[in-house]
């Protein structure tokens, strides 16, 4: 029998601990432990009978519930806390009745959905940190590997000046080890309870209020904010900021590397792999399938990160619609960036460097990409404005003649009264034009280093 859920693609766009985490189960377990901390944090502060907690913590188990009958319940409710909490009334009461009149007792429907998802946010963020520190470590070892590894750099998408394959990786360490500092700074922020009641005043609970709410951040390990976050959603809608630039910078990686991958390149390439990359029809190809859930999650989360934004301007003290926006929108966005980080990882260390190939390729323009090189030189023996419309001229004139830069720069007088043909070798060789590939290197390996020690 098929299974009535969309699973096709999930291996391939999302990390399997990721979608546990806001899968069925996960959410109702959130929402549970919230319930059991609760019960924990009254009794703890003499709201309720210490007999109350034991019949409430073991009824907070989501193996206990009907998830179907669950779904079916959402529909008219409005939201998954109040049937649930139905559900659990009922578990409890089958043990006591007694201890069923303290389940709930004082939170309202948000607080148990808010926390629960805070709750489902700090596992995310686990699996996020742990995945971001391994993505750098690869990154830093393959940057240093062909930290003078020369290729031609690309501006506009034509040759421009030689770079090196370690600078372009280390670029994207740069990124990834901004964005592992960016999350450790939000977290104080986003790991906070949500405990309001009905409109966000705890009026319910009276003099207990304050120090059950201690006790509730306690039970539960989170922070204890200012205040109740019910309809101020900054704090969600910044993980979700972040989960977009963590996409954008990994699309960005995923766009090189498919360009680079491409015939007329060939430069570097995903690890093969028996039936990877292949095509239905073309047995020659190798497709950059890792490449392209890079970049498929950074064409899609700039959306959901939208529609977080969208849902931030909500009514009053709980919002119509713009809540229920946020619900299945911030676990996509982890599952999409969890998936897109599986994907990194296992590209990064298996890259396939044709070193040659780039080498090759940065012959293509026959010298013209060390112009620049030249017309420096040239500059601090005639001035700047005479050796860039002199090397204008001889470029256009190897072009016109389809040969080597070097062969009319030889010929040229007026070069050869400036530069020698030693002076113009070296000036014409791009191992020796590569600035200060090494260095961007060696700072954004330090940088990674410094954040992981």
């Amino acid at each position: 029998m098929n299974s009535p859920s969309n699973q096709l693609f999930d291996a391939y766009f999302t990390q399997p601990a990721m979608r546990a985490i806001f899968s069925d189960h996960g959410r109702v377990q959130g929402m549970l432990d919230f319930e059991a901390a609760l019960a924990r944090a009254e009794a703890s502060s003499g709201l309720i009978p210490q007999a109350a907690v034991a019949p409430i913590a073991t009824a907070c188990q989501a193996e206990r519930y009907d998830f179907a009958a669950l779904a079916q319940a959402i529909v008219t409710a409005g939201n998954s806390a109040i049937p649930l909490v139905k559900a659990l009334g009922k578990q409890v009461a089958a043990q006591s009745a007694e201890a069923e009149r303290y389940v709930h007792l004082g939170a309202t429907s948000q607080d148990a959905m808010d926390s629960g998802l805070v709750l489902q946010l700090r596992a995310a963020i686990a699996l996020l940190e742990q995945d971001l520190a391994q993505l750098a470590t690869a990154l830093a070892e393959q940057a240093e590997r062909h930290a003078d590894t020369p290729l031609a750099g690309r501006t506009w998408l034509q040759h421009a000046t030689p770079v090196t394959l370690g600078m372009k990786l280390a670029g994207v360490l740069g990124a990834i080890t901004r964005h592992r500092q960016r999350l450790s700074e939000l977290k104080p922020r986003l790991l906070v309870l949500q405990f309001g009641g009905a409109s966000g005043s705890l009026a319910a609970l009276g003099e207990q209020a304050w120090p059950v709410s201690e006790a509730l951040a306690r039970e539960l390990d989170l922070q204890l904010p200012e205040q109740p976050w019910h309809t101020q959603r900054d704090r969600l809608v910044e993980f979700a900021s972040l989960l977009g630039l963590i996409a954008g910078s990994l699309g960005k990686f995923g766009r090189d590397l498919s360009l680079l991958m491409q015939t007329e390149a060939g430069e570097v390439f995903e690890a093969a792999a028996p039936g990877k990359g292949g095509s239905s029809t073309m047995p020659h190809k190798r497709n950059p399938v890792g490449a392209a859930v890079l970049i498929g999650a950074a064409t899609r989360a700039p959306g959901l990160v939208a529609t977080m934004f969208s849902a931030m301007p909500q009514e009053h003290e709980r919002s119509l619609g713009l809540w229920h926006a946020e619900w299945d929108t911030l676990p996509e966005l982890c599952c999409l960036v969890s998936g897109a980080l599986q994907q990194a990882l296992l590209l990064v260390p298996g890259l396939e460097v044709d070193a040659a190939r780039m080498r090759s390729n940065l012959d293509l323009t026959q010298g013209l990409v060390l112009a620049e090189a030249v017309s420096i030189a040239l500059a601090q023996r005639i001035g700047r404005d005479a050796a860039h419309h002199l090397l204008e001229q001889c470029c256009q004139q190897a072009v016109r003649e389809g040969v080597h830069l070097r062969q009319v720069l030889g010929s040229h007088a007026e070069v050869s009264a400036q530069l020698s043909a030693t002076e113009l070798d070296r000036l014409l060789d791009p191992a020796l034009y590569l600035g200060q590939a090494r260095r961007w290197v060696e700072r954004a390996v330090a940088e990674h280093r410094n954040l992981s020690n």
